[in-house]
């Protein structure tokens, strides 16, 4: 099983995974963070990505994948991390790090943690 950031899910919704992604992905269950659901969200509201959250096909694939809830040792950990960045991208990582499940991102401060289990390493 993989966790996905919030943005390599957007690329694989809108067909934009790089070819390791995609290789990657087809491999491998996806499960996410809850926190990505809501960023998505906020994305849409604020108009820096267009995704329609109420395509059928949308909802489908967004019901298929495993949905790692946040809790306090997630909370905990995410305090406990070896880079800094936004409080989402912070719970995603921590939730890789909770659950020892291999994160799939292209942001560098998590690339370049050594906590944090990486996709692909």
């Amino acid at each position: 099983m993989l966790n996905l950031d919030t943005h390599v899910l957007l690329h694989a919704l809108a067909g934009s995974l790089e070819r390791s992604e995609k290789t990657l992905l087809s491999r491998n269950p996806w499960s996410i963070s809850a926190i990505v659901l809501w960023e998505i969200a906020k994305l849409v509201q604020l108009k820096r990505v267009d995704v329609d959250l109420d395509s059928p096909e949308v909802v489908r694939t967004l019901k298929s994948i495993k949905v790692w809830p946040l809790d306090l040792e997630v909370a905990r950990a995410s305090t406990r991390l070896d880079f800094k960045g936004d409080p989402a991208d912070e719970l995603i990582a921590a939730t890789s790090v909770v659950h020892n499940v291999p994160l799939v991102t292209r942001d560098r401060a998590i690339r370049r943690s050594r906590r944090v289990p990486l996709a692909g390493r």
